[in-house]
């Protein structure tokens, strides 16, 4: 059977110009140079809302930027319709090169990664002491996520009203972190909220932190009136939180002194894709002793030229010994 009929001639044949689509590829890309910048608030299903020049804008990524996508804290260029009315969508057209991205795995076998913020200088590490029960093992996975990333960590020990912290910074002691020590009565006049912002002020910080443990009551103690995220209670029977927060959120502290980024609480804080050698940078005074380690040194086996180093009096053994806790973090459960 003829498809064109018995007279057909080459005219009447519809040819594409491109045999593998219906135009002509290029490798020449628009430059948008019109674009605005703006900084990424939050990601909801593909859909990213941006501060641009003080209005929060609804955009999607552009099909150019491939598998490139954007997280919470990118600087990114936009186009399109910027004015934030409801119902309309602008492009995200490129993506800063980001200063920071601190990521995480689903579990320590779990080669993918997951990047919760960019961009962010600061990770503040809020753990309950009591209700529910702390995790020193997930205070220490979310140290070594933290010096792995770059990132300064702020310890922030909630519930000091229900038991002592002691017990807590006696085994970070050595880790010379800063902290901070709330209890609910201080959160709830302020004076905590007051305390941990002076740790804030100026900079980009990420809170992190598993369900229950008032991460989210702390943020929106630190933020002003109208942005506040709902909270939710510790279950009696499990003793674990339910997760109120599904998504990451940048909010600005009050006077533009800086940016808090609430995330999700988490369970687990997968490290599949920390390099190790990147977490012994948070301990300078041990850096020079590695020197004489032997190549792919894990500094936890017989040859490594730290022992040598700290028994000649250059560190303090405790610092040596909270290095290795850091590295075999991996290697343990977080529960245990």
């Amino acid at each position: 059977m003829r498809r064109y009929g018995k007279h057909t001639d080459e005219d009447d044949i519809r040819q594409r110009p491109n045999p593998k689509g219906n135009r002509p590829r290029t490798s020449i890309r628009p430059k948008h140079e019109d674009a605005a910048e703006g900084f990424v608030l939050t990601v909801d299903r593909g859909r990213l809302t941006c501060l641009v020049e003080g209005r929060s804008v609804h955009a999607m990524k552009a099909r150019e930027l491939g598998r490139k996508a954007a997280v919470v804290g990118d600087r990114v260029w936009i186009v399109g319709d910027l004015s934030g009315k409801k119902d309309t969508l602008a492009r995200i057209v490129r993506i800063e090169e980001r200063k920071s991205v601190l990521r995480r795995t689903a579990d320590d076998d779990d080669p993918y990664e997951r990047v919760v913020v960019a961009n962010a200088d600061q990770l503040a590490i809020v753990t309950a002491l009591a209700d529910p029960e702390p995790r020193p093992r997930m205070i220490d996975r979310c140290l070594v996520a933290a010096y792995d990333a770059g990132l300064e960590p702020l310890l922030v020990l909630t519930k000091s009203d229900l038991t002592s912290a002691d017990k807590i910074l006696e085994i970070y002691s050595t880790f010379g972190l800063k902290y901070v020590v709330t209890n609910r009565e201080e959160l709830a006049a302020g004076d905590a909220a007051d305390r941990v912002r002076e740790h804030l002020n100026g900079r980009i910080t990420a809170f992190v932190g598993h369900s229950g443990v008032g991460k989210t009551t702390l943020v929106n103690s630190l933020v002003a009136e109208g942005r506040q995220r709902a909270t939710g209670v510790v279950n009696a029977v499990t003793g674990r939180g339910r997760h109120t927060t599904t998504s990451a959120l940048a909010l600005p502290l009050p006077g533009g002194e800086g940016w808090v980024i609430d995330t999700p609480g988490v369970r687990s804080f997968g490290l599949h894709h920390v390099d190790p050698s990147r977490v012994i940078l948070a301990f300078p005074e041990l850096v020079p002793g590695t020197e004489g380690c032997p190549r792919a040194c894990s500094h936890d086996e017989q040859e490594c030229a730290l022992d040598k180093w700290v028994e000649d009096g250059h560190a303090d053994p405790a610092r040596l010994y909270s290095l290795r806790r850091l590295l075999q973090t991996r290697e343990r459960r977080e529960g245990d």
